[in-house]
């Protein structure tokens, strides 16, 4: 088994990773100036490895340490204690047994985003880290190839994204779109249709966009509640809707982006 280092103090200073975890506010302004993200549990803390982040520490209950006894974690400090004592560090039940404090990589530039990319996402004012963490998995999985953040979203990274991401946050390319929502126009400079998702009365069903502009679509999609800007609706070459039922208006914006992506990437090969 691996030895690691015991913490019995809460306040111990070699764990200010993991301080309040459960406090937005501050983590969010205190994680991206100092370039690292917190990675909650195993199989989030063994992608983030695979996707080639640099890790700062672990923090394990001890009872777990043997876990992550096979990592490649030589120059790695491993701090465990018991649940008592990881509960008053982070403020919460760490039930999954495993934090990891990463290093975060240089932000890329959406140009570059771009170049590599037929087909996106673009998030609009989205600051719900489970719907941000949720729209990631389902890019993932339904074979969009990059996401583009506009720069009042919130942090991929934040712990509770890339918890319900499952670490598919790793395997998809984003970056933030400045000036907003003016840069749309770079978007379609490079060569993509931006495919406003909105429930206005004049939007087209989204099963009957033509092929092109399936060809290169960016799916554009706004907050819960409030939806798309009006400009950012004025930026867009379409609206588009995905038809409802029974008088429903809408879906949460997780789950309509995970339809809209089934429906852009049908009929592909896999």
């Amino acid at each position: 088994m691996r030895a690691a280092e015991t913490i019995t103090d809460h306040n111990d200073e070699r764990i200010g990773d993991y301080r309040a975890l459960t406090d937005v506010e501050l983590r969010t302004r205190w994680e991206p100036p100092n370039g690292l993200f917190i990675a909650e549990g195993e199989l989030v803390l063994r992608r983030a490895l695979r996707a080639g982040y640099r890790m700062r520490s672990v923090l394990v209950d001890a009872k777990r340490v043997g876990q992550i006894d096979d990592l490649p974690l030589d120059d790695v400090p491993v701090y465990a204690g018991d649940q008592a004592t990881l509960e008053a560090i982070t403020g919460f039940h760490v039930h999954r047994g495993v934090l990891a404090s990463f290093h975060r990589k240089p932000d890329r530039a959406a140009g570059d985003v771009l170049a590599s990319a037929k087909r996106i996402a673009i998030l609009e004012d989205i600051n719900n880290h489970t719907n941000v963490g949720a729209l990631f998995r389902s890019a993932a999985a339904l074979g969009m190839d990059a996401v583009l953040l506009s720069p009042s979203c919130a942090d991929p990274l934040y712990r509770r994204s890339v918890r319900v991401s499952m670490g598919e946050v790793f395997a998809v390319p984003y970056a933030r779109l400045e000036p907003w929502p003016d840069a749309l126009t770079h978007v379609r400079q490079a060569g993509f249709t931006v495919l406003a998702l909105t429930p206005a009365a004049d939007a087209v069903p989204i099963q009957r966009l033509t092929a092109a502009q399936r060809a290169r679509p960016a799916l554009l999609l706004g907050a819960e509640g409030s939806g798309l800007t009006a400009k950012a609706l004025h930026a867009s070459d379409a609206r588009i809707v995905i038809p409802m039922r029974r008088g429903v208006d809408s879906l949460n914006v997780a789950n309509a982006a995970a339809v809209a992506f089934w429906e852009l990437t049908r009929g592909d090969d896999q």
